[in-house]
């Protein structure tokens, strides 16, 4: 299987291997980075190797190309359909980037604020530990922002764009998403990354781009059963 088919674990098991917690058989993030979890496979053993690492009111996000089991023990509370999007061809940084700022630890307190109004997907305290995040402020205040969420060799994902509501209609995203999708490819990887199906405006934008559909994927938050 590819590893694009199941991008959380082929994160988990390489390049995040230090922000994971789990075993062999399933692995999730640490909870102060992220929600993320994945099994190996969906033998029954790494299913209920997954469940065992869901804490009941502490829902889990799978994603994955294959249809999703859920586990014995566990709930989906959501299910949904994401569309997976893949450079064809380096993307190239626009002129103007000088006004895209570097975002770290001490602008962790502002990202997470941004991300909880705007929710481009979960985004926690230290989620910015995941890759590089870039912004934009105007007036001093986070306008906007983008940066990387899974990464294994040859990959990594544009994740964590959003806008504030007061910015919006300014090319904001675009700009951020090529200056991170750019950087990516700077370094010899290839970009993807993923939009819910229903956000067409956001998949027409990453098409201008030069991301292309590689497939859908499937989606489920999961939580462990009262008990």
């Amino acid at each position: 299987m590819e590893p694009l088919d199941r991008p959380v674990w082929a994160s988990l098991t390489s390049l995040h291997a230090g922000l994971a917690q789990g075993g062999a058989l399933a692995k999730r993030y640490l909870p102060e980075i992220n929600r993320f979890a994945s099994a190996r496979d969906d033998s029954d053993e790494a299913l209920a190797a997954l469940a065992a690492l869901v804490r009941p009111g502490e829902p889990v996000f799978v994603a994955q190309v294959p249809e999703i089991s859920i586990p014995p023990g566990l709930v989906a509370r959501k299910l949904a359909k994401c569309v997976q999007m893949i450079a064809v061809a380096p993307v190239i940084a626009e002129a103007g980037a000088d006004e895209v700022l570097p975002l770290g630890e001490a602008d962790a307190a502002e990202m997470l604020a941004l991300a909880t109004l705007t929710e481009p997907g979960p985004f926690l305290r230290h989620t910015h530990r995941m890759g590089r995040f870039v912004g934009i402020r105007i007036d001093g205040r986070l306008a906007a922002m983008a940066g990387e969420r899974f990464r294994f060799p040859g990959h990594a994902e544009v994740s964590g764009v959003c806008t504030h509501p007061d910015f919006r209609g300014r090319g904001l995203a675009r700009r951020l998403s090529r200056h991170v999708a750019a950087g990516i490819a700077a370094r010899g990887d290839t970009a993807f990354l993923h939009a819910w199906k229903t956000n067409t405006a956001a998949i027409r934008l990453y098409e201008t781009l030069g991301f292309r559909l590689r497939c859908e994927v499937n989606v489920a938050v999961l939580d462990a059963m009262p008990g």
